[in-house]
């Protein structure tokens, strides 16, 4: 390098421009934004600047000295989000059996997806808003894609998407990652299987995963029409899905079960953790 004074200098302005980027964050309300936030701020210590869109009504989600906030109104109010959020808790935590919790579950998760799919909706219909982030030249975005919102922006503005999640429900997240995913080793949720099972438990699994047949549809299709009109062209979820970039997955294979992972799916579990020294 000492015989290069060009290439020093050169390599010198590559450093330059990578030590600070401008990010766009479109996260998911509630504890995915708890988890997402400190992360923020350090990102904002080290120079980055970080923008935040966000609706103007959430559980969450509140403006901060530390990144930019843009907000934009939606039809429902706090009052009405509050309450369908405590409904689901209370039923999340319920007793019974099988089909009792899965239809309960499956109806509080469609009030929280039409609260979801309505801010999107009414995202992506900002056009004063779109257009401020078509002018901002962002690095790249940063979203939970289990409501894929953040996932159509990345794609109408042409940017690389790092994805920040615990998973998404009928294995969307194997599907797009093409990573396997057999209900003979992989417990389904609500099985209460482990990832050794019998001939009859793998049965039982592949059973339970029927209920992607329909549920995937359901809960994705809305967005897959959303992005389809915004984008003006046919698309579907897993479609764009698969452009994301890195795949952060707050998943400690101490807590949940092994399993086959891509280059670009990294485990960050511990990032859930409060930064505190163990004893011997």
């Amino acid at each position: 390098l000492s015989a290069s004074p060009p290439l020093v200098l050169l390599l010198l302005a590559l450093l330059g421009l990578a030590a600070a980027g401008k990010l766009l964050v479109v996260s998911v309300d509630g504890s995915p934004w708890l988890s997402l936030r400190e992360w923020l701020d350090t990102l904002q210590q080290k120079g980055h600047e970080v923008v935040v869109v966000a609706p103007e009504v959430s559980l969450q989600i509140k403006p901060s000295e530390n990144f930019v906030m843009k907000m934009y109104p939606v039809p429902y109010t706090q009052e009405e989000l509050d309450e369908s959020f405590k409904a689901f808790f209370h039923i999340a935590f319920e007793e019974g059996s099988f089909l009792e919790r899965f239809f309960k579950v499956f109806e509080g998760m469609k009030r929280i997806t039409d609260f979801g799919f309505s801010s999107c909706r009414h995202l992506l219909q900002n056009k004063e808003l779109i257009r401020y982030l078509e002018d901002s030249k962002f690095d790249a975005i940063l979203t939970d894609p289990i409501l894929p919102c953040g996932v159509i922006l990345a794609e109408h503005l042409s940017l690389p998407s790092v994805y920040f999640l615990r998973g998404i429900p009928c294995g969307l997240d194997f599907e797009a990652t093409q990573c396997p995913n057999p209900p003979s080793y992989v417990p389904r949720g609500f099985a209460d299987l482990t990832d050794r099972m019998t001939f009859l438990q793998r049965v039982k699994n592949l059973l339970f995963d029927t209920q992607n047949l329909f549920l995937c549809d359901f809960t994705f299709e809305p967005y897959s029409k959303l992005a389809s009109e915004f984008l003006q062209r046919e698309v579907t979820v897993v479609d764009l899905l698969r452009k994301g970039s890195v795949w952060l997955l707050r998943f400690e294979f101490v807590l949940d079960y092994p399993r086959p992972l891509m280059p670009n799916i990294i485990p960050i579990g511990g990032a859930n953790c409060a930064h505190k020294e163990l004893p011997q």
